[in-house]
């Protein structure tokens, strides 16, 4: 029953991914959420985020940001990045998981999402048949609703590395 809230890896951050090795293996886009997997909670894009995205576009990857703030916010996330983006995106709903991959002119076996939220990021990119990458948070200040969810997403989180233990 947990497994549909699994992420594909986990791993410590987005800024540790290794995306050549993900373009060898086929992959073309990457949906990203934004805070908390890329900068903390409601920051601009940073000088690493900035370079994160220019070496992606150096391999070849179209990216969209996939996140449930509204549109000033993610526009000024985009502002140095320059990559498409969704915003109030409904997150675990699938609908706009598929309108980014239409974006980016990618599918379900081309596609990754990163996120740091089980909940929401993960769950709604496992529903959409998008291969997950879940981050830890960047940063322990969060909205209350995240604080919240975030102790049961330790237990999801007991469970997954158990069974990837046998």
């Amino acid at each position: 029953m947990l497994e549909q809230f699994y992420p594909g890896e986990y791993l410590d951050s987005a800024y540790e991914i290794d995306y050549e090795k993900l373009a060898g293996e086929g992959y073309r886009g990457v949906i990203f959420d934004i805070d908390n997997t890329l900068v903390p909670h409601g920051a601009p894009a940073d000088e690493r985020a900035v370079r994160l995205f220019g070496r992606l576009k150096s391999l070849g990857y179209q990216c969209c940001l996939l996140s449930n703030n509204q549109l000033a916010r993610v526009e000024m996330f985009n502002r140095d990045v320059q990559v498409h983006f969704i915003e109030n995106a409904h997150k675990p709903s699938v609908k706009n998981y598929r309108r980014a991959m239409e974006l980016m002119g990618t599918d379900e076996t081309t596609t990754i999402f990163v996120g740091d939220q089980i909940f929401t990021d993960i769950y709604g990119a496992n529903r959409a048949g998008i291969r997950t990458i879940l981050v830890k948070p960047i940063h322990p200040k969060e909205e209350i609703q995240i604080v919240l969810k975030r102790y049961l997403e330790k237990i999801v989180l007991f469970f997954y590395k158990r069974r990837k233990k046998t």
